[in-house]
């Protein structure tokens, strides 16, 4: 039984007080309007109306329940009423997952989105990796290898890549390496991420170049690498989205670009594509969008042997 279709039927022939009436608006027949009313008072186990041949009124268990089915159908148009605005426009909370590298280049353009979408609430997990959407409540999440969970969906957005960078006062005062392997002479700032942090990987014409680095400054965290870099305490291999903005400014410079290891896809996960809320699409969309942008950014990146290159033009037009 279509309980709330026989419940609305109900309420209507409660108001009618006739089951002609309720047939001919709904524009069905006069059995079928009994029937449904027959099936509720199977249901519940009572009478609903007494019935003569000129009146039709409730018992009291009708009485009762028409005070319910109002209640009930009452609260099933609030529901259809939010979740309908929700299905039709990109309203309520999103969670959104982010590895750190991305939640500093990302959230700075939350604003935009925020400002296009006023109903919109966005919650953001931070942490470099996510094991399981649904068991972390999280409606999308960046990534950057092939999830191995095959039930959510992968989209590959952009590329990433290592680029090894420094900043012009180390640079002005030791120089900079013209092969991976001249790094052993260097102070090379540690991304501490286990075992292999002291493992710097490139690739050249003839292959891979592995290549023991040491410093005096290590880090578990990309952002505090990044500040030591910029500060002029020596050479460090980052996520190349991560700096782009020091490297386009001149506030770092890329080394070694014609070793740069190769780059790897960037994804965007999420639970599925079926019943997508239009608030999960949007932040999709922007998220598509946004990283789209920043990891085009690296065709930009020039080096410090291609910087050097443009003073010492620049030095020479201003001599002549």
């Amino acid at each position: 039984m279509d309980l709330l279709n026989a419940l609305t039927t109900f309420i209507r022939v409660a108001d009618n007080g006739s089951f002609s009436a309720v047939a001919r608006q709904n524009r069905i027949s006069h059995s079928a309007v009994t029937r449904l009313i027959g099936q509720l008072e199977e249901h519940f186990s009572i009478r609903l109306f007494y019935r003569t041949t000129r009146r039709l009124n409730l018992t009291e268990d009708g009485h009762d329940l028409l005070g319910y089915a109002r209640h009930v159908l009452e609260a099933t148009e609030e529901m259809e009423g939010a979740l309908g605005q929700h299905r039709a426009s990109p309203t309520g909370l999103v969670r959104m997952g982010l590895p750190v590298i991305a939640a500093n280049l990302l959230v700075p353009r939350l604003p935009e989105l925020l400002e296009r979408h006023p109903g919109l609430n966005v919650e953001l997990v931070i942490r470099d990796s996510f094991s399981d959407l649904l068991e972390e409540r999280l409606d999308v999440a960046l990534v950057g290898a092939t999830p191995p969970d095959s039930s959510v969906i992968a989209r590959a957005l952009g590329t990433y890549g290592l680029i090894a960078v420094a900043s012009p006062a180390y640079l002005e005062r030791r120089g900079a390496p013209l092969h991976p392997t001249e790094l052993a002479t260097h102070s090379c700032i540690l991304h501490e991420r286990g075992s292999d942090s002291t493992r710097w990987r490139f690739d050249g014409p003839e292959g891979g170049i592995d290549v023991r680095v040491s410093g005096a400054i290590r880090a578990n965290n990309s952002e505090a690498v990044r500040r030591a870099v910029l500060a002029g305490c020596g050479i460090a291999q980052m996520i190349d989205i991560q700096v782009i903005d020091d490297v386009r400014s001149g506030r770092l410079y890329c080394l070694l670009a014609d070793f740069a290891p190769s780059r790897k896809n960037v994804y965007l996960i999420y639970p599925s594509r079926r019943h997508l809320a239009p608030r999960v699409r949007v932040v999709i969309d922007f998220l598509a969008t946004s990283v789209h942008q920043v990891a085009s950014y690296h065709t930009d990146i020039k080096s410090w042997g291609e910087k050097a290159a443009v003073r010492q033009d620049a030095a020479a037009m201003a001599g002549s």
